[in-house]
């Protein structure tokens, strides 16, 4: 995506760097992050950002850092991202959002405009997500975004789903 991209109710833009603080407010909250990865220091959210940050310029996508449009504040991360620590499950979308703004479809919003930019704009064939199977959230967003459950994966503890380009495609007509 361009250095700015925005959706109904947020701005999606690059990682810099006077946002890990901003971001570490809410990935080091335990209730926050409790189905998925949670900081421990500001050093090591930084140095995590910065890795996930590098692959813009190795494949064109990263996760980027989520601003509500109407007021500027940093209220989530997320997006298209390859994991640096996992790699060979391709290229996936997640995202973590600020419990201040849970509940408003932000995820929902966040998952398909990461899906039709994968699809529409990067040609992608597919992508994959994965959500711990009590996260009903999570896993009401990737359904209703038009992703199917594979399996459930045991070295992750998460359900794996994924979805095609023509199946997001024709989603994404009607989302």
């Amino acid at each position: 995506m361009a250095a700015h991209e925005f959706t109904a109710r947020m701005a999606l833009r690059p990682l810099e760097s006077r946002d890990p603080p901003r971001l570490f407010a809410f990935l080091s909250n335990a209730q926050a992050m409790q189905h998925t990865y949670m900081a421990t220091s500001l050093a090591e959210c930084t140095r995590r950002l910065q890795t996930y940050e590098a692959q813009r310029g190795l494949h064109g996508f990263a996760p980027w850092v989520i601003e509500a449009r109407d007021s500027g504040e940093v209220i989530g991360w997320g997006g298209l991202s390859i994991d640096p620590e996992e790699p060979h499950w391709g290229i996936e979308v997640s995202y973590a959002f600020s419990p201040t703004v849970w509940g408003q479809g932000l995820a929902t919003e966040l998952v398909t405009a990461s899906r039709d930019h994968a699809f529409a704009r990067l040609g992608l064939a597919e992508l994959q997500a994965f959500a711990r199977p009590e996260n009903r959230a999570s896993v009401r967003v990737l359904t209703k975004c038009g992703f199917q459950r594979l399996r459930f994966e045991p070295s992750l503890q998460r359900d794996h789903f994924r979805i095609a380009a023509a199946t997001g495609l024709q989603a994404g007509a009607s989302a």
